[in-house]
C-alpha cells in the first residue's frame, strides 16, 4: 500500500506519533487532538480487539484508509464517500492578510468551524501543524492548517470561511499559503474533501488539486 491509502496509520506511526495512542497492531490520536484511528496495512483479524481496546469504554473508531473490512462483531454506523486529492503542481503563494494562529485563537477556532463544518476540529487539532487566519474587524472569518504529516506529505484541512465572506478568494489565498510552507519543507501537499462538496471540490481543483482516489470514511463501533 502507499502511504496516503492509510494516512492516519502512517502519520501515528511516523511525524505525528507524539499524538499516538496505541501499540503495534493499533492507534489512535489522543482524542482531544483528532478523531481517527487506525490499523496496519496488512491488518489481521487480531488487530480488532486490539483496537476496541485501544478506543477504551466509549468506543468509535473513525478509520480512514482506502480499504477496510470490518469483521462481523464491529457495526458500522455509517460511511463518508470522500476524495483524497493531491497538490504535486497547485502553486504556493505567500500571503499579507493570512496570520499564523495560536492558542489564544482556538475558542473562535472551534466556533468557526462549528458553524461552517469543514470536518472534525477539536481542542487540541491545532498542534497538529501550522493553521492560518484571517480576519476583518477583529473578527476571525476564514482559517485552515494542516492536519495529518506523514513521510513526503502534509495534509491541508479545516478549510472555511465565514458564510457572509465566501465569493472572495479567502480560502484560495490561505491553501496556496500553506502550499508554499508545506512545499518549501520538501513534502508535497495532499487533502480530504466530502464528495457531495462540490464548490470545494471545484476549488481545489480550480488549484491544480487532482482525484487521486474516491473511498469511504467508515465510522465504527464494536458491537455489544
Amino acid at each position: 500500500m502507499h502511504v496516503l491509502d492509510n494516512p492516519v496509520w502512517h502519520a501515528l506511526r511516523g511525524p505525528h506519533r507524539p499524538f499516538a495512542e496505541g501499540g503495534e497492531r493499533a492507534v489512535r490520536y489522543r482524542p482531544d487532538v483528532a478523531l481517527f484511528s487506525a490499523l496496519p496495512d496488512e491488518a489481521v483479524a487480531e488487530d480488532w480487539p486490539e483496537l476496541a481496546a485501544v478506543l477504551g469504554p466509549n468506543p468509535l473508531a473513525v478509520l480512514f484508509r482506502r480499504e477496510t473490512s470490518p469483521p462481523e462483531d464491529w457495526e458500522e454506523l455509517f460511511r463518508i464517500p470522500t476524495l483524497q486529492m493531491i497538490g504535486e503542481t497547485v502553486a504556493g503563494a505567500s500571503s499579507v492578510l493570512a496570520k499564523r494562529l495560536g492558542d489564544a485563537d482556538v475558542p473562535e477556532m472551534l466556533d468557526l468551524a462549528k458553524r461552517t463544518r469543514p470536518g472534525p476540529f477539536v481542542e487540541r487539532t491545532i498542534e497538529l501543524g501550522s493553521y492560518l487566519g484571517i480576519r476583518e474587524n477583529g473578527s476571525l472569518v476564514a482559517m485552515a492548517g494542516e492536519r495529518m504529516r506523514l513521510p513526503g506529505w502534509t495534509e491541508i484541512s479545516a478549510v472555511c470561511t465565514e458564510e457572509s465572506h465566501r465569493g472572495r478568494g479567502l480560502g484560495t489565498e490561505l491553501v496556496r499559503s500553506l502550499v508554499a510552507s508545506i512545499v518549501g519543507r520538501g513534502e508535497t501537499p495532499f487533502l480530504h474533501a466530502v464528495a457531495d462538496n462540490v464548490g470545494a471540490i471545484r476549488l481545489y481543483e480550480a488549484l491544480g488539486f487532482r482525484t487521486r482516489h474516491v473511498f469511504d470514511v467508515l465510522v465504527l463501533r464494536p458491537r455489544a
